[in-house]
């Protein structure tokens, strides 16, 4: 089994990094984007003080240039997966462990970085429903290879120029970021698949789909997760409130919203009971049934992370990448644990040849809801 860390590095436009800036690669970590964070990376060099590296991040003379793009690919076992394709945010120069030589850390974040360099207060969108103005805010970022993945809310109406003309507000992350809570969505940016390439998600949290092979912890020859740790959080779960309004008698109806078991279906055997009432403000001028689907939307993030399982697993006895936002199954972690969980996080780092990846696992409930998960 063999690991092969790939690196594309440019003004924009990612190339291969040359062999000369490879071999002078110490260590590399990626972590994974969820809907709370972008996805981020480090980059460490040990490097001669006259080395063309310097240059290449015009950190010798201080400077910065605007968009130095970073894409990170790993292949394992022949499997090829793009980790990151970002950024760099910030250099940071040290003293190297060899005299003579110098330290260069790199940092980034992923694409979402650079919707958020620019505040376009007074841009308006007639007569357009919330996803048509997000696909419309990211297609002006095709040149980095960003393609929209928007998937329509139930909120289908479209505002009359008459009446409002929506304005944004903020960045175009900002607001793309305010127009998916509004519904109870997300956003977030997705690598991939091919190296240049990121879709922008914009859509419901989606926890469904392909189950990855099974994480085997105490599991004697078959044990590929080296360290699990299991935790509940009885405090996390919330009960929201949807407040609709009579048209007639303007006299407030509260609705308790439960999660959609079609987004989130149950991953745990006993989900968690809401000790908390959480009040969505705004609903009363949606009608009943899209204030009922976006408590629903709503409802669904609150269960995340009720069960956590965290902890590293050897990619190379594993067999593969563990990829994040799908499901994975899990053994020999408990009765507790063991199941299926959705992966929520995931950091790989490479340092001499060597791969490991720091993983999070949540779902919404304990106990598994499986006789036996895929190895």
């Amino acid at each position: 089994m063999s690991v092969r860390l790939k690196l594309f590095i440019g003004p924009a436009v990612p190339l291969p990094a040359p062999p000369e800036v490879l071999d002078a690669l110490v260590s590399a970590s990626v972590t994974s984007a969820s809907a709370d964070a972008p996805g981020v990376f480090q980059l460490v060099f040990e490097l001669d003080q006259r080395s063309p590296l310097n240059l290449l991040f015009l950190v010798s003379g201080g400077a910065s240039i605007p968009l130095v793009r970073v894409v990170i690919a790993a292949q394992v076992n022949g499997r090829e997966t793009v980790l990151i394709d970002g950024v760099s945010t910030n250099h940071a120069l040290s003293a190297g462990e060899s005299p003579g030589t110098t330290r260069l850390t790199v940092t980034g974040e992923d694409l979402s970085r650079v919707l958020d360099y620019i505040e376009l207060p007074d841009l308006r969108y007639p007569a357009m429903p919330d996803f048509a103005r997000v696909a419309l805010i990211v297609a002006k970022y095709a040149f980095l290879g960003i393609i929209p993945k928007v998937i329509p809310s139930i909120l289908l109406d479209v505002p009359l120029p008459t009446g409002t003309i929506p304005q944004q507000q903020g960045t175009d992350l900002k607001y793309i970021q305010k127009l998916a809570d509004d519904v109870g969505y997300i956003f977030m940016m997705q690598p991939g698949p091919a190296v240049g390439m990121s879709f922008a998600y914009w859509g419901p949290d989606l926890r469904v789909g392909e189950v990855q092979p099974a994480l085997s912890f105490d599991m004697d020859a078959h044990r590929n997760v080296e360290s699990a740790t299991g935790s509940v959080d009885t405090q996390k779960a919330k009960l929201p409130i949807v407040v609709i309004q009579n048209p007639e008698t303007k006299v407030p109806i509260p609705i308790p919203a439960v999660a959609n078991p079609v987004l989130n279906p149950p991953l745990g055997l006993v989900p968690p009971i809401p000790l908390q009432v959480e009040r969505i403000t705004g609903s009363a001028k949606h009608n009943p049934v899209q204030a009922a689907l976006i408590g629903m939307a709503k409802a669904t993030r609150s269960q995340v992370g009720y069960s956590k399982v965290s902890g590293k697993v050897n990619p190379l006895r594993y067999g593969r990448l563990l990829e994040p936002h799908k499901l994975v199954g899990l053994q020999g972690a408990g009765p507790a644990y063991d199941g299926l969980h959705y992966v929520e996080k995931v950091t790989t780092s490479f340092s001499e040849g060597d791969v490991s990846q720091d993983f999070e696992l949540t779902r919404n409930g304990v106990l598994s809801t499986v006789p036996k998960v895929a190895a």
